[in-house]
């Protein structure tokens, strides 16, 4: 693997003015420490009849370290990876698709600022939650040794909390525009987001969070869908947990492998959602240097400043065989700084040695009205990105477009990269989470968002507008068929029932303003002429409803052409001439796969899991989101790998009492394929029908399935 002078270490680590040569490395693991050190907590699990952890305990601490043994029950190999991807140490166990995300890691330099900062700038509390969890999972190493986990226990606190600070940038977007500096080198060949999330750069990841108060509700209810569309699979899959503790957490929702504290979900006074927003929270420069190839200085405000250069070094496991490797990195005061054909180039990017994730994560698990929510969000302004809906039993409804948004100078185009030589292009702190794009308890009643702008989150008058908010904030514009048809639904609808509301997140259908009925109403332009095959394709899709059903048998036709011309979500750009090669290649595939070019929906669009696979509903950039993928030359049906993954349907009445429906797309056995709960949620799933887990300990014990306390007693 060429390895070239292509990075640095963030701007955290300036004032220490080095970076460390290799990862540091964690001791020897001893399962008898192990034990030791998981004795001073006490965790309960019960495993409800879908295999569901329901973990118990006083302390948040003894909380989270029942998390992870429990989690690491059914899904160690993500786990240690994401571990492995914290420390930059990924590609020792997995070879070659890990060295670029170790070479990212490294080269942002969070790693070196957790290790330097932990003792002295981690919170007490975030230090109880980073190292519960880290003791949950080096017990379940200490009791699973032939699994092979002590090649990477014992896990730290400091290899959390690295997680929360290097992972986020991959939501953003920060990795594109890496890449696009280095596009060309041999050793960026796939992008950072595919190494570091372990996510194809085809699949979408999108999301929905829709919230009604009870003044749009027919019957007076509060209620919330939580809805995150991500990979059925890997390091950023959903896993679904109950959290008690006598300390304040009482929720469930969804964790990604490695995370000790709930990223989305509801509990009997508050739940939110979140999903992917792409505010403008880094800034490319390019650097006046001494020497483009080997740069030693760099120039600002007249003044020639060092530009530090050190070493770092990882292995990539290569035929059996542990390869070092070893390169120079950079930075400036800007932050990371990249050496490139093109020149010298520094990256400022929001997350950069942030230490606060966990506090604001804690505070947002533990909170009961959307008032304290929002005192979480404003104290710590940690998160640097995502849009939430925040809903509570008291009616109170909202919607955030949160962003850990850099104060700078306005002026500048910061779409374009800025020169590196001035002052006036620096960053100058933080703006508050207040200046931020809200739309708190409209009198609409209802907030949505799918990953589209904030200016069409709610009614038309209680929008947010455009002009109260800098360029250089780089709120969303966008549009998609989700948002759109969010407000169809829920902006027609004055009285929305329980059943309305669930159907409206199901729903699959597109928008008359859609990429994809756009592209229809132009094919209904083009004359096939004598060519026969591409009239019967025509008449198919010109004739299509805008229906992702599963028996409808013009969906496949029109939607994976429409996939194949505009891209994943069909946002791209529509051109005829290239739509209509791909309607006939479509449905040639479909013949091929079929023996017919119009196939039932459900027929070439399913979920499946192992042996088995279910029809559904739903489509890409559907409120009922499917995101298929396979090789209709070689198989009968695309098979769903993201979209609806994990939901959460939140329902408080005013009498106080409350229902949480949820589902996941598999079950909780996320990779073992001999357990009952690996598939068993899937034909709920593809039938959109939810399960209630029980959420008092009475109701949880009457179904359980196991209950037992990790290192205190056996597995009953």
């Amino acid at each position: 693997m060429a390895i070239r002078n292509l990075a640095l270490c963030a701007t955290a680590l300036i004032a220490a003015a080095a970076c460390s040569k290799t990862p540091e490395t964690p001791a020897t693991f001893d399962p008898a420490k192990a034990r030791e050190v998981a004795g001073a907590y006490d965790a309960r699990i019960i495993r409800d009849k879908f295999g569901v952890p329901h973990i118990y305990g006083k302390r948040n601490a003894d909380v989270v370290f029942g998390l992870a043994y429990a989690h690491a029950e059914d899904d160690w190999k993500n786990i240690e990876e994401v571990v492995r991807s914290n420390r930059g140490t990924l590609a020792e166990i997995v070879g070659e698709p890990g060295a670029k995300a170790d070479d990212f890691m490294l080269s942002l330099g969070n790693i070196d600022v957790v290790n330097r900062d932990y003792d002295a700038k981690v919170s007490p509390a975030a230090k109880a939650i980073a190292e519960g969890y880290a003791a949950g999972l080096n017990l379940w190493c200490a009791e699973h040794t032939d699994s092979g986990c002590a090649r990477t226990a014992p896990v730290r606190g400091q290899d959390i909390i690295a997680g929360y600070v290097n992972r986020p940038p991959s939501f953003y977007g920060l990795e594109g525009e890496i890449d696009a500096l280095l596009s060309g080198r041999a050793n960026y060949e796939i992008s950072t987001r595919a190494a570091l999330l372990n996510v194809p750069d085809d699949v979408e990841l999108g999301s929905n969070e829709l919230a009604v108060a009870p003044s749009r509700s027919a019957d007076g209810h509060t209620r919330l869908a939580v809805n995150s569309h991500q990979p059925y699979e890997g390091r950023v899959a959903w896993y679904e947990a109950r959290l008690k503790s006598e300390e304040g957490l009482d929720i469930i929702g969804g964790v990604f492998p490695g995370t000790p504290l709930i990223l989305h979900g509801a509990g009997p006074k508050l739940g939110w959602a979140a999903t992917v927003n792409r505010p403008d929270v880094y800034d490319i420069f390019k650097l006046a240097v001494d020497d483009e190839k080997a740069p030693a200085k760099y120039q600002m405000d007249g003044q020639w400043k060092d530009l530090t250069a050190k070493t770092i070094s990882y292995n990539v496991l290569k035929d059996g065989v542990l390869e070092k490797v070893e390169r120079t990195a950079y930075w400036s005061e800007h932050g990371p700084a990249w050496v490139t054909d093109k020149g010298v180039f520094a990256v400022s990017y929001t997350s950069a040695g942030n230490l606060e994730y966990l506090d604001q994560y804690l505070a947002m698990n533990t909170a009961k009205t959307v008032d304290e929510w929002r005192a979480a969000q404003i104290k710590y302004n940690a998160i640097p990105s995502v849009n939430y809906a925040v809903a509570d039993s008291s009616g109170g409804i909202a919607y955030f477009w949160n962003a850990r948004m850099p104060k700078r100078t306005e002026g500048w185009d910061r779409r374009k990269i800025l020169p590196g030589d001035t002052s006036e292009t620096l960053w100058q702190g933080f703006e508050s989470v207040e200046k931020l794009p809200a739309v708190i308890n409209p009198k609409a009643g209802y907030v949505v968002n799918a990953n589209h702008t904030p200016f069409l989150s709610t009614a038309p008058d209680e929008n947010p507008k455009p002009e109260n908010y800098p360029a250089s904030f780089g709120v969303d514009t966008n549009l998609t068929n989700r948002g759109l048809r969010a407000q169809e639904l829920f902006g027609a609808d004055a009285s929305i029932t329980r059943e309305e509301f669930i159907a409206y997140k199901m729903d699959h259908n597109y928008s008359k303003d859609s990429n994809v009925m756009k592209m229809v109403a132009d094919l209904k332009q083009v004359d096939a002429k004598s060519d026969k095959d591409l009239k019967a394709a025509l008449d198919i899709v010109t004739k299509w409803n805008g229906s992702a059903d599963m028996k409808n048998r013009a969906a496949a036709l029109t939607i994976f052409t429409g996939q194949a011309t505009m891209g994943g979500q069909m946002h791209d750009p529509y051109d005829r001439e290239k739509a209509l090669a791909n309607l006939k290649t479509t449905a040639e595939q479909l013949k091929t796969a079929t023996g017919r070019i119009d196939p039932e929906w459900g027929e070439v669009s399913r979920v499946a899991r192992g042996e088995q696979s279910w029809p559904t509903n739903g489509g890409p950039d559907t409120l009922r989101a499917v995101y298929a993928a396979g090789d209709l030359t070689k198989e009968k049906f695309r098979k769903g790998r993201a979209g609806d993954t994990y939901i959460v349907i939140a329902d408080w009445a005013p009498d106080g009492t409350y229902t949480l429906d949820t589902i996941h797309q598999y079950g909780v056995a996320t990779i073992d394929s001999s357990s009952p709960h690996y598939a068993d949620q899937s034909p709920l799933f593809a039938a959109e029908q939810f399960k209630r887990p029980p959420m008092t300990l009475d109701g949880v014990l009457a179904e359980a399935t196991r209950d037992y306390r990790p290192g205190k007693d056996a597995a009953k």
